[in-house]
């Protein structure tokens, strides 16, 4: 294990805990599998399952982030991940494989710390599409509340753009 990479993640997350583990071991098997370094922009693109400890890691480890783009969340509270080199369009869905029964508080970080990340993860063909890369869109203002927001995530109601948080639901059932 990569002590001094292992100190980054550390460092960014604030402590040491099972699920920074999780990420760490995640993005090192992403890593081998794929052939990844860290991604100075786009190259690298992790699809997370989860907005857990792990995600840090996976930012320090691999440079995914959510401002670049390349950080997206699939919310299945899961502890998966895809991975996805973008050059060569290659990709794994890494899966945490069940931990031993009766773990006590912080056992999963000392259970995990001497295992290879093939013994803590099955690999898999990616179950999600790559995805595009980052758009920049233009920006509006609201006609209700005044605030800027990207053009992709406004409404026009009245002929007017809305945002989202101004926007008038419309349903016609109540459910």
């Amino acid at each position: 294990m990569d002590e001094k990479l292992w100190q980054k993640c550390v460092e960014f997350h604030g402590h040491e805990c099972g699920g920074l583990m999780t990420g760490f071991k995640a993005a090192q098997y992403a890593a081998e599998l794929l052939a990844l370094g860290r991604s100075p922009d786009e190259e690298t693109v992790c699809i997370s399952e989860n907005d857990a400890c792990g995600v840090d890691a996976i930012q320090v480890v691999l440079g995914c982030t959510v401002g670049k783009g390349n950080l997206l969340f699939h919310l299945t509270g899961k502890q998966s991940y895809t991975f996805y080199e973008r050059a060569s369009g290659r990709g794994v869905r890494i899966a945490a494989r069940p931990k031993p029964e009766g773990l006590k508080k912080g056992g999963t970080l000392e259970y995990m710390r001497p295992l290879a990340p093939s013994e803590l993860f099955y690999a898999m063909a990616p179950a999600l599409g790559l995805p595009e890369r980052a758009r920049l869109f233009g920006s509006a203002e609201c006609s209700v509340c005044g605030e800027i927001a990207a053009e992709a995530f406004m409404y026009i109601e009245g002929g007017k753009p809305v945002c989202r948080d101004c926007r008038k639901a419309y349903s016609r059932l109540s459910v």
